[in-house]
């Protein structure tokens, strides 16, 4: 009997007194497919069907066909399954198991849900975009239209505390699981050896030492090649290899997780792929490199990176749990026992890191137009949502406002990511609806070619038309590829074979961000329309070509690898493009020349498509030019004064303290709105040297609104007195400011630390010697009194016997200069 068996009866109860429940239950407890089985005779169900949610296409078949081997049915029966690219449902479906992706499309269309009683989030505590999507819209229609229907979130490592602040007090259901006791030992690499040589290691010792199966954890399919290589010819015979990762054809991933057959054991190279929802039968030994693959967006660059790092604490008991199903198990883990309590609780949710383009365009059709609207887990990143509602707008998806256009519902009804579905709505327009149809259903998949096979979409466009024949490719694969296209082509084609320009011309609908411009010399370095940098291998064919569209790249910040990419004439992005060609006059600092150029310029984006200089020029295109010129030379180049250096300490102290409430006059914020304060003080000037007669305090203050240059020197004062009724300036600019220098002798009496910024900042006090030498740093004056200064008095009295050193400082008379004689 599993586990959750004893769990059931409360689970059901939940669910028949209320609408909503927390299942929390380890890995092996057998939530994923004991729980929808349990549920098809629940009273509530009504004959409606139960839709269980999966974060991957991998798990979502494989929970099927075990829920319908239990039923004696094949998957489409009782049980079915929806992925993306493969579906078995039946009308005699009631429980259906579907990626994540597939309960968005869902409740679009049908916000009530009305076929379905229940919907359950099964490893919830991934955190993936799509889930934390999908249950806010699930959680909203639930209390606006649908009080009956059952929502059941399922998770083996649940952080309940945020999932409750949506959900309210609603039940918690725990099931302890069925652990047997694994043994962990640390294995970290000695230095410099590379993580496959110490994978690679460890599996020999596991292999010598241990009975059983092995799972070993590795960041992602590079790595797993690279440890299968080193492998081979060195496993014995009775050990089975078996890599498993989310770009294997299905039956090689079906193999990896089905049982050892008798007598042999297996080892299985996977990614995350396997740390849940997958049981892998056999397994006893777990071998745990400790990193993971994960995507992080750029907002600024508008490209995503795959990004290795340390696992979390959770994932890694995530793991460490895979070896302790069926017996005892044992854990290798490839770090220190001292690195263990440096890693991070959890995983970091998928929302904080992702592309948020297409839930933004989701949720402007649900009508949200601010993520305010939204009731989220975690609110998205705000530069991560600002970009997506620009590229939405660059793509017509959505208007001025953050409304979803008829465009954008056309968009959206294709299921793409928002620029692959504005690209294949364009192909149809331009005459390439077949083009545009195949290089969208190429780009929503894995490379189809895998590494090493060149950037060209071209040749890719080739290998899916049966025109080239590569080693390699998935026939499962490729089949599939060709059937999403099918699916999406709609309307005529120009004849035959596109021309490698026609496929950069179409992928420039996409990627209009993303257009390259070879720079000058020798090596394929390009200039993106995004403003990045790009290059490309040496020996890639596309190497020598001028113009190119990037569809794939690694996402680093500096100078991004292409790794997909097809060339484009520039008169097709001249004619394509119009709308989005800028023509205008402008003037930049020339640091060659040591001057200023103007000029007439047609860009697109960053890219400057044709240029020529101008004879007249405006006086505020000079202006403009000086703008450039400080932001290209640096904020350090402007007449700055210690007066306006502590102006700017002081302002960022009180935008520091007071979130929102004062402006940010870092440097870097001052440099990125050079045009809002400093340009308008510019108007006059001709050449650089113009800039030493800049009032710069002037300047900054327009920063400041009334108010608030009022009430700065209240919260951020100049100077301060001190008790022998002096006033001393405060350096705002210093280390742990702000801070008060003064002779120890002048601040007798005073007990209590001041402090700025209504209270919240206390001054850090320098005590100087009568030499003005520091003596002692406080920010707690009554502590310095009382422990530090009998100490100084004793080294000090000696050395500067003219000088008061009374015993009792809090009672004596401030002074500033030495002893006072005696009255006579």
């Amino acid at each position: 009997m599993l586990p959750i068996e004893e769990s059931l009866p409360a689970l059901k109860q939940a669910l028949e007194t209320g609408n909503t429940a927390l299942l929390q239950a380890p890995p092996g407890a057998g939530k994923t497919t004991r729980v929808p089985l349990a549920m098809l005779d629940a009273p509530w169900r009504k004959g409606g069907r139960i839709l269980m949610l999966e974060p991957r296409r991998l798990a979502a078949r494989s929970a099927a066909r075990f829920m319908a081997r239990q039923l004696d049915e094949n998957p489409g029966q009782t049980v079915g399954y929806r992925t993306r690219l493969d579906s078995k449902v039946s009308p005699a479906t009631r429980i259906e198991v579907v990626t994540e992706g597939i309960l968005t499309r869902l409740i679009q269309n049908d916000p009530l849900l009305e076929e379905y009683a229940a919907v359950l989030f099964d490893e919830f505590h991934e955190r993936s975009l799509q889930a934390d999507l999908g249950l806010a819209l699930v959680r909203e229609s639930q209390q606006a239209l649908r009080e009956d229907l059952r929502l059941l979130v399922m998770s083996a490592t649940l952080d309940t505390a945020p999932i409750a602040r949506v959900l309210g007090d609603v039940p918690v259901i725990t099931s302890e699981g069925r652990a047997f006791p694994v043994a962990v030992h640390y294995r970290p690499p000695a230095r410099n050896t590379r993580l496959p040589d110490q994978v690679v290691a460890v599996i020999h010792e596991a292999l010598q030492q241990q009975s059983g199966s092995l799972l070993v954890f590795l960041p992602g399919a590079g790595e797993i090649r690279q440890v299968t290589r080193q492998l081979a010819g060195q496993l014995p015979e009775d050990t089975l290899l078996a890599p498993l990762y989310g770009n294997l054809k299905s039956e090689e991933q079906d193999r990896a997780i089905t049982p050892a057959p008798d007598g042999q054991r297996k080892i299985v190279l996977a990614t995350a792929i396997a740390e849940t929802s997958l049981t892998i039968e056999g397994v006893r030994v777990v071998i745990d490199a400790g990193q993971q693959r994960r995507a992080v967006f750029d907002p600024n660059s508008g490209m995503t990176r795959l990004v290795t790092g340390r696992v979390s604490k959770a994932s890694a008991e995530q793991r460490k749990g895979r070896a302790g199903r069926i017996e005892p198990g044992v854990c290798y883990r490839l770090w220190s026992e001292s690195e263990q309590f440096g890693l991070a609780d959890y995983t970091p949710p998928e929302i904080r890191e992702a592309d948020l383009a297409p839930v933004v365009l989701e949720l402007a059709q649900w009508g949200a137009r601010t993520p305010e609207q939204v009731n989220w887990i975690d609110a998205p990143p705000p530069a991560h949502w600002r970009q997506a509602q620009t590229l939405l707008r660059w793509l017509d998806l959505l208007d001025s406002e953050g409304a979803i256009t008829d465009h954008g519902k056309a968009a959206r009804e294709l299921g793409l990511h928002p620029r692959l579905a504005h690209m294949v709505l364009k192909g149809r327009v331009l005459g390439f609806a077949r083009l545009a149809a195949e290089l969208a259903a190429l780009l929503e998949e894995r490379d189809l070619l895998g590494p090493g096979a060149g950037a060209d979409l071209h040749e890719r466009i080739r290998v899916l038309r049966g025109d080239s024949q590569r080693p390699g490719v998935d026939p499962a694969r490729l089949k599939a590829v060709r059937q999403a296209a099918r699916r999406l082509n709609r309307g005529t084609d120009t004849g035959g074979l596109p021309a490698e320009t026609d496929v950069g011309r179409v992928l420039a609908q996409a990627y209009p961000d993303r257009i390259a411009r070879r720079r000058p010399g020798n090596q394929p370095r390009f200039q993106l329309s995004n403003g990045k940098g790009a290059i490309l291998r040496e020996d890639d064919s596309l190497a020598g070509e001028d113009w190119l569209v990037a569809a794939e790249l690694d996402g680093k910040a500096r100078e991004a690898t292409i790794y997909l990419a097809a060339p484009v004439a520039l008169a097709d992005l001249e004619t394509d493009l119009a709308a989005h060609i800028d023509q205008r006059e402008e003037a930049t600092w020339d640091d060659k020349r040591g001057t200023i150029m103007a000029r007439q310029v047609r860009r697109l984006g960053a890219l400057v498509l044709a240029e020529k200089p101008l004879s007249h020029v405006d006086p505020a295109l000079i202006q403009q030019g000086l703008v450039d010129a400080v932001r290209r030379k640096g904020l350090d180049k402007l007449p700055w004064s210690d007066d306006s250096r502590q102006w700017q300490a002081r302002v960022q102290l009180l935008a520091r303290e007071f979130p929102g409430d004062w402006p940010e006059v870092s440097d870097h914020a001052l440099l990125a709105g050079l045009d809002t304060w400093l340009a308008p003080f510019m108007a006059g000037m001709q050449r650089w040297a113009d800039l030493a007669k800049l009032d710069l305090m002037q300047a900054l203050n327009t920063l400041l609104d009334y108010p608030q240059q009022q009430q700065l020197d209240e919260l951020a004062p100049k100077a301060m007195g001190i008790p022998t009724g002096q006033r001393v300036t405060l350096d705002y600019t210093a280390d742990n400011g702000p801070v008060l220098s003064a002779k120890l002798q002048a601040l007798f009496g005073w007990t209590r630390t001041p402090r700025v910024a209504a209270g919240r900042v206390p001054v850090v006090i320098h005590l100087l010697s009568p030499a003005q030498r520091p003596l002692a740093v406080t920010s707690d004056l009554a502590s310095f009194w009382a422990n530090a200064y009998p100490e100084v008095r004793k080294d000090m009295r000696g050395r500067y016997p003219k000088h008061p050193w009374p015993e009792d400082p809090l009672t004596a008379q401030a002074q500033q200069g030495t002893k006072k004689r005696p009255a006579r």
